[in-house]
């Protein structure tokens, strides 16, 4: 067969580093329109980018010419420059090691689309923590919590 095609929506989350509440309201929208950049001119396509002030969600649309994982890293290493270079925080800005990655059908895009827009509302009711525990329990993911994010209470 000639060509290539595909249909692969990944949720990805990841914290800010020690989980600090570091990304404030008044630039964060900025971060994550660059973050939607980077993943278009890695040649795939960002669904939305959202998030509180201690992590993100990245609705992506996947193509397979490159791997999830040095997408990922090239999202958190510039944008990480991009905080840093803006000096909008006091000392130096970094992503937690590690992601999680969930993945979801083309019938679903609405609902993860409106989950990930609606960051706020959810985790006015919702702890971060609470909800990556829930997506690991919903995908089936194994888990060690010992071996999750760093969790500063």
């Amino acid at each position: 067969m000639a060509g290539t095609y595909s249909q692969i929506y990944i949720q990805v989350v990841f914290a800010v580093k020690g989980r600090q509440n570091l990304l404030a309201k008044s630039w964060r929208d900025e971060v994550f329109k660059y973050m939607s950049g980077i993943i278009t001119n890695k040649g795939q396509k960002p669904i939305i980018v959202n998030g509180v002030d201690d992590h993100v969600h990245a609705f992506i649309g996947l193509k397979p010419a490159m791997s999830l994982s040095d997408l990922v890293r090239d999202v958190k290493n510039n944008s990480t420059n991009f905080i840093n270079d803006h000096a909008w925080i006091n000392g130096k800005f970094s992503w937690q090691d590690g992601y999680g990655a969930f993945s979801y059908s083309h019938s679903q895009i609405e609902n993860v689309y409106n989950y990930i827009l609606n960051q706020e509302q959810h985790h006015s009711k919702q702890t971060f923590k609470d909800e990556y525990l829930d997506f690991l329990r919903k995908f089936e993911i194994e888990h060690d919590v010992k071996y999750l994010f760093e969790w500063i209470e």
